[in-house]
């Protein structure tokens, strides 16, 4: 979980992108978002946007699933930054597929082919509006992007929303 609230529109990407992951998985796998996970590049682990898990994946011995039983991970870009840090630590740990999703932009970079030296080979660049396929271990999921909120950050966005701090 992250200190600072996040504007309406991560919500609103996770939840769309988790509903439609989530229906096609069809029990072959799951969908977590914010759980952390152990990621070996990440000694406290990581609490992804958005994690797919392999089906048949199992919790560890401190209830968490580890950076192997992801099949992709999904983080939607913060106002004025990206996810900088960490991609490569997705990269270091071999996840197979990350997607940033950044609405201020609108539209999703999927890298791929993850190296040594915390790097991805490949990136693809999705604008919104067009469908996003997630290769998931032999199956493809679909997400569709032309729902998914994009434009500048709204004011409620800013560092003091969602703490109940009220103007006036």
């Amino acid at each position: 979980m992250s200190e600072l609230p996040h504007d309406e529109r991560r919500w609103e990407i996770v939840l769309s992108a988790a509903v439609q992951i989530g229906d096609q998985l069809a029990g072959h796998g799951r969908v977590l978002s914010d759980v952390l996970i152990d990621f070996p590049a990440a000694p406290g682990g990581l609490a992804p946007d958005l994690a797919v898990i392999a089906p048949g994946a199992e919790r560890n011995a401190r209830g968490r699933y580890a950076g192997p039983d992801v099949e992709a991970v999904l983080e939607v870009a913060a106002p004025g930054g990206g996810h900088g840090t960490t991609a490569p630590v997705y990269a270091d740990c071999g996840m197979p597929l990350f997607v940033v999703v950044d609405p201020v932009a609108g539209a999703c970079t999927v890298h791929t082919a993850p190296a040594p030296g915390g790097v991805y080979r490949e990136a693809e660049r999705v604008p919104f509006g067009n469908d996003l396929f997630l290769p998931l271990g032999g199956r493809t999921a679909v997400v569709r992007t032309d729902e998914f909120p994009y434009g500048p950050p709204t004011p409620a966005a800013g560092p003091d929303a969602g703490r109940g701090i009220v103007d006036g």
